[in-house]
């Protein structure tokens, strides 16, 4: 006989109390750094909340339903956030999108894929995987890197590295090909490409309740909820960017190392969520959350912000430097040869860490 889950009441209570907070901002409350702190424990608690909320959507939808709609809902709050920062205009808000999708596919490659390995690799020696899925994430993410990240600074109709209007309307096209194509793989043409392997021989450290079902009004409650807290998350990491930049100036770093924090921040929902899934030795969820985030990010951000540029007559700087190419190429690369074997252990979590901390290093230090 099957067991009704319920909710816990602290994540219906933290989102309640992060839109307080929210609105004592609005209202121009200001206590300094005690309200920051205050602040900063409201978004570290609805980060909890959310990740909670999704792992129910998740258990209600199965997978990989429920890690594409957190993919989806943070990714459709990202481009949110960025298209109201080229709004209010200033320094940077032609390269906006870029560095922000950049710092996210960095992040989650090397750091959070990496982590996630490190963590399986320590608990269980290895974890395996669905070799296909992990392959179509990969190729498409590299095919979609490529064109709208580095193929830009060598292109000839314009000067920098830019994108003609025409250009630009094509690769925001081919971006949502290819981004369309891959989700008809995962939840359709190929849907058991990105399963859990059911016949592992592992023993599987699951918090899950197979014996036990989500109401639909729990699940609709906590869909609700998760929109609520990833919104919440977003507008409270911009909430203390002000400070994030007073510290980096502080800090003398360059003003990039801006972009990755609150990138970082944006990212904590799913990443949480991923190495939850790790140590419960689901690392297939985990690249499902991992791995869809980044094809997310950069395959519906940068077509909708070309659109707008398009629209506005913006001018859109999509190229990154040579340092940030080999970085993302390596990244790609070692990732490529981490999963090409359908098993993951300590020393390709390592390695992609190692990445991530080099990548961190020259951002401070460039």
């Amino acid at each position: 006989m099957k067991n009704q889950i319920k909710s816990p009441t602290w994540p219906v209570v933290i989102p309640i109390l992060a839109w307080l907070a929210l609105a004592g901002t609005q209202l121009g409350l200001n206590l300094g750094y005690v309200y920051t702190i205050a602040l900063t424990f409201c978004l570290i608690g609805t980060v909890l909340a959310a990740v909670h909320h999704a792992e129910l959507c998740a258990h209600k939808l199965g997978e990989p339903y429920g890690t594409l709609l957190l993919a989806v809902s943070i990714t459709v709050i990202e481009v949110a956030l960025i298209i109201s920062l080229m709004l209010t205009g200033g320094a940077g808000v032609e390269s906006l999108a870029r560095d922000t999708v950049f710092s996210a596919v960095m992040i989650i490659v090397s750091g959070i894929v990496g982590l996630c390995m490190l963590i399986g690799g320590v608990l269980y020696k290895e974890q395996e995987f669905k070799l296909h899925g992990a392959n179509a994430a990969l190729t498409t993410l590299a095919a979609i890197v490529v064109l709208t990240l580095i193929l830009p600074n060598h292109t000839a109709t314009t000067v920098g590295p830019i994108y003609s209007n025409s250009q630009l309307g094509f690769i925001a096209l081919v971006s949502l090909v290819l981004y369309g194509t891959f989700v008809f793989v995962q939840v359709i043409r190929h849907r058991n490409y990105f399963l859990d392997q059911s016949d592992s021989d592992k023993p599987i450290k699951s918090e899950s309740r197979p014996n036990t079902v989500i109401s639909t009004k729990l699940t609709a409650l906590s869909v609700g909820l998760l929109l609520l807290c990833l919104v919440a998350v977003v507008l409270l990491a911009k909430s203390l960017a002000p400070d994030v930049e007073l510290a980096v100036e502080k800090l003398g770093a360059p003003h990039k190392l801006v972009g990755v924090i609150i990138a970082s921040i944006i990212l904590l929902p799913e990443g949480m969520a991923a190495v939850r899934a790790a140590r419960k030795n689901l690392f297939q969820t985990s690249l499902n959350l991992a791995l869809g985030s980044a094809l997310a990010t950069i395959g519906l951000t940068i077509p909708t912000i070309a659109i707008l540029s398009l629209i506005t007559g913006w001018t859109l700087i999509l190229g990154i430097d040579t340092k940030s190419t080999v970085l993302l190429l390596l990244a790609l690369f070692i990732s490529s040869l981490s999963l090409i074997t359908g098993r993951t252990n300590v020393l390709q979590g390592v390695i992609l860490l190692v990445i991530f901390a080099v990548y961190l290093l020259t951002t401070i230090i460039p």
